[in-house]
């Protein structure tokens, strides 16, 4: 198969599917994902073995297309996120950025040593990759609240949204020291420089922010927005390289990028928004047709029920992480529970840190790999259509659960 035909069919077929289970009521990326395991069970029936089925340096390309997608819903996040919304909301927005990760990603490590066997060292990658919130599913989720009016009160959009991108931050940091312990090339020196890492994230995202703020409103008319663009995604991918070569929070960085330049220059950060928004379409679809193209299906099945256990205590413990977290707020009860639905889904981390394992030659990484798909065909639907029915009952000025307990 040719890289043409591949990526027609990953395109379009990503696509169609994608829309389909919107129809039916269910998220376009489970659709995507379910029709990357459909094309390359077509596709190796059609030719013999893998390396037929699929052009030659496709699998090498996969990295990028990941980090891609990585880096577009984290300035799309960043962007979202107003100064005002964030002062408002306060304790909350801080705590949810780290507590729900932190303890759901240390009761799926336990569940993993106890459930797979797995070294304390495979199981903390293997637990932090799965306790990332999806900014794939979440952050269009809440930006249509947004519009829609919904959540503005208490800042409970502000507080998922600002928790749900600095929540990936600390669940890819703590990822990237376990894959150091379990490959051999970390010792526990590498915590100590995690706060180190986000603060130099911080600051980095912080310049580029205020430099193309100043940039982007000193020469607004002469630059269209689609150079804004070019620019803004060409930086964010010298930020992530700088990233994997020093001791910096990339990702962390990307989501401040787009905060500052909200806060400094909100027209062009608009015009960002919408060109963000429609590179999301091509961007999504890869990521999650790759995802699913991955998936080695007998490991899947086997794995499945001790995975599912697995999955299902991650998010109790999650659950408990996030009402601790919005503890502390003004919310009334049905904002809170509200929160805990945003929290569910799992997508985008999963998708592109699941293969990582594997790639590093970890004799648990197709294992890996399955539970990371498991853990996005399960909490993907479960998360949206929460968000979906709960969000117009649970965020009203007196939601159901606080008529019942008056």
């Amino acid at each position: 198969m040719s890289f043409e035909l591949l990526f027609f069919f990953i395109l379009i077929g990503g696509w169609l599917f994608g829309k389909l289970f919107e129809k039916i009521g269910l998220p376009s990326v489970l659709g995507m994902t379910l029709f990357g395991v459909a094309l390359t069970f077509l596709a190796s029936s059609f030719f013999v073995g893998d390396q037929q089925a699929f052009p030659d340096g496709f699998w090498q390309l996969v990295p990028f297309i990941k980090t891609f997608a990585l880096v577009i819903i984290l300035l799309r996040a960043g962007l979202g996120i107003s100064l005002q919304e964030l002062k408002a909301a306060g304790i909350s927005a801080v705590l949810m950025s780290f507590v729900p990760c932190i303890v759901e990603g240390l009761t799926l490590m336990a569940a993993l040593m106890v459930l797979f066997d797995f070294s304390w060292k495979v199981a903390g990658l293997c637990g932090f990759m799965l306790a990332a919130v999806s900014p794939a599913v979440v952050v269009p989720a809440m930006l249509d609240l947004k519009a829609r009016g919904l959540g503005q009160r208490n800042g409970v959009i502000t507080v998922v949204l600002a928790g749900a991108s600095v929540d990936d931050v600390f669940a890819i940091s703590l990822f990237t020291v376990f894959l150091g312990f379990a490959s051999g090339g970390t010792n526990l020196l590498a915590l100590a420089g995690i706060p180190l890492s986000i603060l130099l994230g911080l600051m980095s995202g912080a310049v580029l922010g205020l430099g193309f703020a100043w940039y982007f409103l000193r020469f607004h008319k002469s630059i269209r927005a689609s150079e804004k663009t070019l620019v803004i995604i060409a930086s964010a991918f010298f930020l992530v390289q700088l990233g994997n070569s020093l001791p910096i929070a990339a990702f962390l960085g990307l989501m401040t990028l787009g905060f500052v330049l909200f806060a400094k220059a909100p027209l062009p950060a608009n015009e960002l928004s919408v060109k963000l928004e429609k590179i999301w379409i091509f961007a999504q679809i890869g990521l999650f047709v790759i995802i699913g193209m991955s998936i080695d299906l007998s490991v899947a099945i086997e794995a499945g029920p001790k995975a599912l256990l697995a999955i299902g205590l991650g998010l109790i413990a999650r659950s408990i992480g996030v009402l601790l977290s919005v503890w502390p707020s003004k919310m009334n009860w049905g904002q809170k529970f509200f929160c805990v639905i945003a929290y569910l889904p799992k997508a985008t981390v999963q998708a592109a840190l699941g293969g990582v394992a594997l790639s590093y030659g970890l004799p648990e990484g197709k294992l890996i790999l399955a539970i990371a798909v498991l853990a996005i065909i399960t909490t993907a639907p479960l998360g949206l259509l929460g968000i979906r029915l709960g969000a117009p009952r649970l965020l009203r000025d007196k939601p159901v659960l606080d008529q019942l307990g008056q």
